[in-house]
């Protein structure tokens, strides 16, 4: 049993892989700090968490796609007396289109989001525990960071922009004692896909879509054994690795073959 002053503050806690990890940390004996913009969802959590561990749960309704929600965050547990001693920063978005297509606000939000808000949490958290000579980071990219493609052209790179951050900071925070893990889940069984847009059965017996608990569990595994990185998942490893030899010309082929209209020359 973990000291009950030194909370997991996880991100994105409302559901799919957020909800799971705060369930296995719960489990550790972590009180759990859950953060989300969707407070019902949040009480639904804090009741199972408490009533299932025993363990407290504070909910902080924020939406971290805002510029200044970090340091809110941050604020709210010192004013608190809230020690992080785990911060995990999980909440995400998924935008498909054009990225000059996206409407500016959804733009604004998806860097904040996986950008910006996780960067400063890191940032302001990160500090608080190199005083104490204790701490664990985990954040969440995604199989996506290899991938620059069209139409996913704001989710891989911010993505990205975690994957490659969370390495950097790694090496930084080592000499403190401090663990920094990546996970890089793959397409997950979550809110963010559409099982109209996909098969999710039939990807599910491929291999290719994971549940949600199995990625959370083997990010929390690999956060505490200090892995610098974890891929749930054969063929998501197989993916991370392939994907960034595809040429360039087989992708612009692909993207043509798909949306042939935006090729076509003017008065053509």
């Amino acid at each position: 049993m973990v000291n009950d002053l030194n909370y997991a503050l996880v991100t994105g806690a409302s559901s799919g892989i957020g909800w799971h990890i705060s369930e296995l940390l719960a489990e550790k004996g972590y009180p759990v700090i859950a953060v989300s913009n969707r407070p019902l969802q949040l009480d639904d959590l804090k009741k199972n968490l408490e009533q299932k561990y025993g363990i407290q749960v504070v909910t902080i309704n924020s939406d971290l796609s805002k510029e200044n929600s970090a340091q809110e965050i941050f604020d709210y547990c010192e004013n608190h007396n809230l020690t992080i001693e785990v911060l995990v920063n999980d909440a995400g978005t998924l935008i498909f289109g054009e990225a000059v297509n996206v409407d500016l606000e959804r733009t604004k939000s998806i860097i904040n989001l996986h950008v910006t808000s996780p960067a400063l949490l890191c940032r302001l958290f990160a500090g608080e525990m190199i005083k104490r000579g204790i701490g664990y980071i985990l954040n969440v990219s995604s199989v996506s960071s290899v991938m620059p493609y069209p139409t996913i052209s704001l989710y891989g790179p911010t993505k990205a922009f975690l994957r490659y951050y969370t390495r950097a900071l790694r090496t930084e925070l080592k000499q403190y004692g401090i663990l920094v893990t990546c996970l890089i889940p793959g397409a997950t069984l979550t809110e963010l896909y559409d099982p109209g847009r996909f098969n999710t059965r039939l990807n599910r017996k491929l291999g290719i879509v994971q549940k949600p608990w199995n990625v959370a569990n083997t990010g929390v595994r690999a956060l505490f054994r200090n892995r610098p990185e974890s891929i749930p998942g054969f063929i998501n490893k197989i993916i991370v690795f392939l994907l960034p030899l595809i040429p360039s010309f087989v992708v612009v082929f692909i993207y043509k073959r798909a949306r042939p209209h935006l090729f076509k020359k003017p008065g053509r």
